[in-house]
């Protein structure tokens, strides 16, 4: 059962197997509405979920995706089997031969992200203007797929995507694992180049890892068939671009509900934690950096810093590696992003030799599984390392670390 609200089914003939679908997955109340009266329905009923089944009209169906984005919490839209271009916050849903036992999955999935939405806003009650930068952006700014695949499609998929939003590429399963345990992601793309057994065994394998069960994955790869626990899996062949746009509603819901895990960290941790990167704040930053020297010097341990500068000031390149290095950084470690576009690592009880080991090893990680807006470059950042002498202060050590241009990762 549905606890958040009504769902509105939207059709001028709705499916027997559209209903028994909804019905066996007990997501009720479920309420018919018909093109004449949606738009009063919406605003009188505030629904959890919208599903439009059947015909359209595209210009209908606009304002509706409309009245729909601007309520709040998040109200998923989702359209099956769609017959033209669909809104951008409008998820497409690929009947099965007319079955629609993979839709309920799908709904309750986006009803979690409408959850989740729900939980920051109450926790957001008294900072109104926290709450209005929720959706100041549009998440797919901030999102990144992994494109996998070495066919022919691959180069028309790479572009399709690359203008959209971030890709990390790859041509192997293996380089894909690597990835995915290294980085956020916001969807997959498997292209052609792979067998059906090797990627039967790739989805097989995400559907039983809960980290990425609910992911958007889009398989452009011949003769596959959704039978696997993966409710946001989308199968799609032909145009590139089509295939793509169909599979952005998703990876921008998937990035929605990245962001909303970042301010709902953020606020536990006192407001101490950037939500966009999940690394401190730049003030909160200063007051434990200044802590830590103090202490380090009182106890005679050990302290290092990195400084990660990268050639490039695109925002989406720097939010992106600094969730790399919030991923991957120890648990003793802190760090932030400054106004200048570097990321400064502090290494607690780190001489400088292991200080270096670490900084490279992050460094390497950025280099092969960020991305650059310029298709051409890559990812390098310039790092410097510097470690606490005696009587150093917080300014002298970040000091030093500046005008230290020494690469310390190759």
């Amino acid at each position: 059962m549905s606890h958040q609200g009504p769902i509105i089914l939207l059709s001028s003939s709705t499916p027997a197997s559209l209903t028994a679908a909804l019905s066996d997955a007990k997501l009720f109340p479920v309420i018919d509405a018909t093109w004449s009266d949606v738009a009063q329905a919406v605003e009188r009923l505030q629904p959890a979920a919208v599903v439009v089944s059947g015909g359209y009209d595209e210009r209908a169906l606009a304002a509706l995706a409309a009245q729909v984005a601007r309520k709040q919490p998040y109200v998923p839209l989702i359209v099956t089997d769609p017959t033209g271009p669909l809104p951008d916050n409008a998820i497409s849903f690929a009947s099965n031969d007319g079955r629609f036992d993979r839709l309920a999955p799908r709904l309750s999935a986006a009803l979690r992200v409408r959850t989740l939405h729900a939980t920051v806003l109450r926790r957001l009650d008294s900072d109104p203007d926290l709450r209005a930068s929720l959706l100041q952006t549009d998440p797919l700014d901030e999102a990144t797929v992994l494109l996998i695949g070495r066919g022919s499609g691959y180069p028309a998929l790479s572009v399709a995507l690359g203008e959209r939003l971030g890709v990390v590429g790859t041509l192997s399963i293996e380089g894909a694992a690597k990835h995915l345990n290294a980085r956020d992601l916001d969807g997959i793309i498997l292209g052609e180049g792979f067998s059906p057994r090797v990627v039967d065994a790739f989805l097989t394998v995400l559907s039983e890892d809960a980290r990425f069960r609910n992911f958007p994955i889009l398989v452009t790869v011949p003769g596959v068939t959704a039978i696997y626990d993966l409710p946001n899996l989308e199968l799609a062949s032909g145009d590139p671009m089509r295939a793509v746009d169909e599979a952005l509603p998703l990876i921008r819901q998937h990035a929605f509900e990245a962001r909303l895990g970042r301010t709902l960290q953020s606020i536990d941790a006192g407001g101490l934690l950037d939500s966009r990167t999940g690394l401190l704040t730049t003030a909160a930053f200063d007051r434990d950096f200044a802590t830590a020297v103090y202490h380090s010097h009182d106890r005679g341990s050990g302290l290092s810093v990195a400084r990660f500068a990268f050639d490039q000031h695109d925002e989406r390149v720097l939010l992106d590696a600094a969730r790399i290095v919030s991923r991957l950084m120890r648990k003793m470690d802190f760090g932030t992003l400054q106004d200048d576009g570097s990321i400064v690592v502090v290494f607690a009880a780190t001489d400088l030799r292991n200080a270096h080991a670490i900084a490279r090893r992050l460094s390497s990680v950025m280099r092969q599984t960020s991305h650059s807006t310029r298709r051409e470059s890559r990812i390098d950042p310039t790092v410097s390392v510097a470690t606490l002498l005696p009587n150093d202060s917080a300014r002298a050590v970040l000091g030093r670390l500046s005008q230290d241009g020494q690469r310390a990762a190759s």
